[in-house]
């Protein structure tokens, strides 16, 4: 990851089909963003597929732009944390420091059809496809905002050959 790595924005909704509002400073709190959709139970995946935050490389949207012309700056995307700097790739499994909370990220996060009809932009599930950014759970609550550092603390993926031995070894 980039040592330079940080939030470039950040963006909630109340409620599902809102529009985003841009904000500089956010609690994380256990469920997700303070105020936020999925926090407060409203999202439109409520409760079938659920994402605490999410977060979406600027690199991505900067190349959603060029490619096809569609400009994401306004939140369209509908994704929670836009970043700078990070591989979010080597976040899924992985726990990371954003300002004072700590998350887990869990997944990727596809397009949908809903985020396409909400911004009425024809072809936003296309473009985002395969950039759609990831899925995270707050493990630590804590405030961050823009232009924190987004840090790496620990691999939390599945280790057979480490669960395996540790089975045998208290077998001995």
């Amino acid at each position: 990851m980039d040592a330079n790595g940080h939030v470039a924005a950040i963006w909630t909704t109340p409620e599902e089909s809102a529009l985003m509002e841009s904000v500089e400073r956010i609690e994380a709190v256990s469920g997700g963003l303070a105020g936020d959709r999925y926090e407060r139970g409203t999202g439109y995946y409520t409760p079938f597929d659920v994402c605490e935050v999410t977060f979406v490389a600027g690199e991505a949207l900067d190349a959603i732009r060029e490619e096809a012309g569609i400009d994401l700056s306004g939140g369209e995307h509908r994704r929670n944390v836009v970043t700078r700097g990070v591989d979010l790739s080597e976040l899924l499994d992985a726990r990371f420091r954003v300002g004072d909370a700590v998350f887990e990220g869990t997944r990727p996060r596809p397009p949908c059809r809903h985020v396409e009809e909400t911004a009425g932009l024809d072809g936003l599930m296309d473009a985002l496809r395969d950039r759609g950014g990831i899925c995270a759970d707050v493990v630590d609550p804590g405030e961050f905002g823009v232009g924190d550092a987004v840090e790496y603390v620990e691999d939390r993926s599945f280790d057979a050959d480490g669960f395996a031995a540790a089975i045998e070894e208290r077998r001995e």
